[in-house]
């Protein structure tokens, strides 16, 4: 091989080495949001999650990973993304605009109980940020996935209950640190499930 291809090697693995680490320093922050997300479900919520481009694939790859377990066994949580019908989205952005395409799907489709997960991998999608907004005015969780030294405007938004950023300029590496994320956030939402017991918000403050 190349030696010039080899020297690259290190900086590649390199580069993963922080954001990874920062994500494991926020334990307890994903914790906490897989219980709040877990109380919701417990009391009927259901997860609606959404974002652009490639986050619009996480978006969908989140909601089934809830809503059809490949994990046999575990339960079943209902959950569907807002990127997945194109025809009410490029409605919805031909007369609205696309700052409004999540907005308005959760006036029209979201509950009060329900979660609304939001990602963007540098934290300055303004229609995610509408989502999370207009999601937090509705009584709804809120939570963003997003990158960057602070997660940007959603980062900094006080309309988003909980922030789980992957720290990297590299939206290659926050995508990376963002698919982990999200599958952690999967299997605690499970261990509390299972532990119904520690739903009460009072168990966790």
């Amino acid at each position: 091989m190349d030696q010039a291809v080899l020297a690259r090697v290190p900086e590649v693995f390199a580069r993963r080495v922080g954001p990874a680490l920062g994500l494991a320093d926020e334990a307890d922050v994903v914790a906490r949001a897989c219980h709040a997300m877990a109380t919701r479900f417990h009391g009927g919520g259901r997860l609606i999650v959404f974002g652009n481009g490639e986050a619009a694939t996480d978006a969908q790859h989140i909601s089934v990973e809830f809503v059809h377990p490949v994990i046999v066994g575990k339960r079943a949580l209902p959950s569907f993304s807002l990127t997945s019908d194109v025809a009410t989205i490029t409605g919805v952005a031909a007369t609205a605009g696309l700052e409004e395409v999540f907005a308005h799907q959760l006036r029209r489709l979201a509950a009060p109980q329900d979660i609304a997960l939001g990602v963007s991998s540098d934290g300055g999608c303004v229609n995610v940020l509408r989502g999370l907004e207009t999601a937090h005015r509705l009584g709804l969780l809120t939570l963003a996935l997003t990158g960057g030294d602070d997660g940007g405007p959603i980062g900094r938004s006080p309309a988003v209950d909980h922030v789980l950023i992957a720290r990297s300029a590299d939206p290659r590496v926050v995508k990376e640190v963002h698919v982990t994320t999200y599958h952690i956030l999967w299997e605690l939402v499970h261990v509390f499930c299972e532990q119904p017991g520690v739903l009460d918000p009072r168990v966790v403050p």
